[in-house]
């Protein structure tokens, strides 16, 4: 774009927010309200045939979430029902579908079939712009076209296509050829090529999220990704990458915003909002994924809060904790997505073991395997507060 200019504001240097253990170590004393545990009732197969987890709302520029005609659209990572769920993310697949009053219309796949560099297609985030009537995609590819083995690459790439009306339903057509966003430097951000790994366990370069910062109008990428210079294994950070051309291009790493190096190896699916003046910062994570040697937290959803994306960001509660699962079902839920609305979304993991473990009792673990999206809670933002409120 002609005369395009980038603001001074973002070439301010940042400095990476660190979350730390002492921080970790006082969720043991913290009471913080927990996300109802799950029941039967709560159990409905949106799309029979296929078990369901990551889902994310079509989002404006701004982040505002995108309804049409009364019906939100959603994309939700999905594999088929009778695959073991362990390993439904080697085939997994992007789904449209709408939603309104927790009534579910399913669209199709998203992008075609061979239009993915990757062999899988991950999480990411999608931007409507109504102006134009076009989607942008930015999404993890995992692996490469072709692969006939397990691979746990992972990179972050974007498309975009026109969305369409068609009665009572919606599509996408006419993608661009995806391209590679921004790739990691090694340097930075660890190249995650791996071909072996448990989940959990593996290194990160993915969960792309669209963020405009009101502060200066640029556009940037959060992702989930692994610290290449961390002592530790225990090495997961939010990424961060900036558009430095019109639009989404011309993509340049940046440090992290927040590292969990010593403490936790994922912080996964970051979302970014600014409300009250403030940026809230959130991510999910697992008790497992959190270093053994050090203090540990629930599975549940965590945050920070800064005055401005340079940080510094301070845990939210003190912690980091937002909305742990119950201490009765552990890993009822997970993969949350709290929209500018505040309304977070998650799908059902293994619910109802009774405080079993799934790893001990693998026959119940796969009967109460959900994948199925979970009942939405809100949250309240207060300073530097954050918790699950009543309707």
């Amino acid at each position: 774009m002609p005369g395009y200019r980038v603001p001074e504001s973002i070439t301010i240097s940042r400095i990476t927010s660190r979350w730390l253990p002492e921080q970790v170590a006082a969720i043991a004393q913290q009471q913080v309200p927990a996300i109802p545990v799950i029941g039967a009732a709560d159990v409905h197969d949106a799309l029979p045939g296929f078990q369901l987890w990551d889902c994310w709302t079509f989002e404006t520029p701004q982040g505002a979430t995108v309804v049409l005609d009364g019906w939100t659209p959603w994309v939700v990572m999905c594999a088929p029902r009778d695959v073991q769920p362990d390993l439904r993310h080697d085939i997994a697949r992007l789904r449209l579908m709408l939603e309104r009053d927790c009534i579910w219309r399913d669209c199709g796949f998203l992008l075609p079939e061979d239009l993915n560099p990757g062999s899988r297609e991950w999480a990411g985030s999608t931007v409507y712009d109504a102006a134009s009537g076009r989607v942008t995609l930015f999404y993890t590819a995992t692996g490469r076209r072709g692969d006939t083995g397990r691979s746990f690459e992972q990179r972050l790439f974007q498309t975009s296509g026109k969305l369409e009306l068609a009665g009572d339903m919606v599509r996408v057509t006419d993608w661009s050829e995806p391209v590679e966003s921004v790739a990691a430097d090694g340097q930075t951000y660890v190249i995650v090529n791996q071909t072996v790994g448990e989940p959990g366990f593996i290194k990160g370069f993915r969960d792309p999220f669209h963020f405009r910062d009101p502060a200066d109008g640029a556009g940037y990428l959060l992702f989930t990704a692994s610290d290449p210079a961390s002592s530790s294994s225990f090495n997961g950070v939010v990424g961060l990458a900036r558009a430095s051309g019109p639009g989404f291009t011309g993509w340049t790493l940046l440090p992290p915003v927040v590292s969990a190096a010593g403490v936790n190896n994922e912080m996964e699916r970051p979302v970014l909002r600014v409300h009250g003046g403030r940026y809230y910062l959130f991510w999910s994570t697992q008790r497992r994924t959190f270093d053994p040697a050090g203090p540990t937290g629930p599975n549940g959803l965590y945050g920070m809060v800064a005055e401005r994306l340079a940080g510094p960001w301070q845990p939210l509660n003190g912690t980091g904790l937002v909305a742990p699962n119950p201490a009765e079902e552990p890993v009822q839920t997970y993969s949350w997505w709290v929209t500018d609305e505040l309304e977070v979304a998650g799908f059902i993991d293994f619910w109802g073991l009774g405080g079993l473990d799934p790893a001990l009792h693998p026959g119940l673990a796969l009967k109460q395997f959900g994948g199925v999206p979970a009942p939405r809670f809100r949250i309240a933002l207060d300073g530097e507060t954050a918790q699950i409120v009543s309707e």
